[in-house]
């Protein structure tokens, strides 16, 4: 019996393939695609990303993936975003002084972390969020991270009909971030969970097992 139909968008950031072995291993029979019809159709989608917030949103705009992803949520079609996949859900990001737009799922700002060694790299614990099922079985495991911005001030409000947002944090120096989030169909993740070996499989299955 094959797994549920994933699609990983392609939309020019990097880090592709590796997130298409680890989504398939975790079970899934998975499509890397540029293609909206096909991103909007997959029981699941998964927005990958690296390097910079500006690029990356630039990237999306140009295959339509704001739109996609507006979609599926609008029809509670599941959605995880990685690393800065994750980012780019936020309503704005700042580099180097300059501001940009996000997707708006949610209100808030990617920003430069405020630690003694930036960027934050290698394996960290995390504070997963009450109820989470992202990280059922998983709480007490590290996982790998590999940034220099992220969300440190969390302030939304849930809307029907997604319910409470479970919000994960991690302690990284002087401060706390948003490490990952499980609102309704949409779940994000600060870190890689396709290089956190057993962990990262295990939230992989935990993803699928909602699809």
């Amino acid at each position: 019996m094959s797994g549920p139909r994933v699609a990983v968008l392609d939309y020019g950031s990097g880090n592709l393939r590796s997130v298409v072995r680890a989504v398939e291993r975790a079970g899934a029979e998975v499509t890397l695609t540029a293609d909206p019809s096909v991103a909007e159709e997959a029981t699941g989608l998964v927005v990958p990303g690296v390097g910079a917030f500006a690029a990356c949103m630039e990237g999306l705009l140009g295959v339509g993936g704001e739109r996609v992803v507006e979609r599926r949520l609008i029809a509670s079609r599941p959605v995880l975003g990685i690393c800065v996949g994750m980012q780019v859900l936020f309503a704005e990001g700042i580099e180097h002084g300059v501001r940009s737009q996000g997707c708006g799922e949610w209100p808030g700002i990617v920003e430069r972390l405020q630690a003694p060694i930036v960027p934050h790299m290698g394996w960290n614990t995390v504070e997963p969020g009450e109820s989470s099922r992202m990280f059922a079985g998983i709480e007490d495991q590290r996982f790998y991270f590999v940034h220099s911005y992220g969300v440190r001030d969390w302030v939304m409000r849930s809307e029907p009909p997604f319910p409470q947002p479970a919000v994960t944090w991690t302690e990284y120096g002087p401060e706390r971030f948003v490490s990952a989030v499980e609102h309704g169909p949409l779940w994000a993740t600060q870190f890689h969970p396709e290089k956190s070996g057993d962990a990262g499989a295990a939230l992989l299955r935990n993803w699928l097992d909602t699809l």
